[in-house]
């Protein structure tokens, strides 16, 4: 049964676990694209009017709705290091929830609801993140972008698009499928 107490832990996971899990989430990149060279590396947590801004991270209104990171071109062009960074993400929040998990093991933080919660969420976000798809912004979830990566000799960038369908960062076959799909579903909603 759903109670005070449920609507207050609901509170509590979308306007601060959330958030926080995301940080992680997008410092993995952070710290895998400085390692690689990136320079002008950029958090965005949340959507719609900035909130506050410090110099490398910004937090927007809607700040437990999503999460982005931007860098330029790392250094080090090469699959292995692209792999990392789409990696990176998802091992930054195991190794986090990792080292909770150990320290509610070994009895040594209270709050087990709460870290019981951010360890669901953590994993929820690697779960999902792993699952090779494009969005249907036709943006690739890490795992689609690791699998790119091996399988077509392709890695996606956001910065830049290319017409050359031969260059490692023009959009793939499949990617170019799903925007279409996106597409044609927004017409037939519009349409109908």
């Amino acid at each position: 049964m759903f109670d005070l107490f449920d609507l207050l832990r609901l509170l509590v996971s979308a306007f601060f676990i959330l958030p926080i899990v995301s940080i992680i989430r997008e410092s993995g990149y952070y710290i895998v694209a400085t390692l690689l060279g990136a320079k002008n590396k950029h958090i965005y947590v949340g959507a719609g009017p900035v909130l506050f801004r410090l110099p490398s991270i910004e937090i927007r209104r809607y700040f437990f709705m999503t999460s982005w990171i931007t860098y330029d071109e790392i250094q080090k062009d090469h699959k292995f290091w692209h792999i990392l960074i789409y990696a990176s993400p998802m091992l930054s929040n195991i190794i986090v929830a990792a080292i909770i998990n150990f320290l509610l093991g070994a009895e040594l933080l209270g709050g087990e609801i709460f870290w019981n919660t951010f360890l669901f969420y953590s994993f929820y976000f690697v779960l999902f993140d792993a699952l090779p798809v494009y969005q249907p912004d036709g943006q690739p979830t890490n795992g689609r972008a690791i699998y790119d990566v091996i399988r077509h000799n392709h890695w996606h960038t956001s910065e830049r698009s290319y017409d050359d369908p031969n260059h490692p960062a023009a959009r793939t076959k499949e990617q170019e499928e799903t925007i279409k799909n996106r597409d044609r579903d927004v017409e037939r909603r519009d349409d109908g």
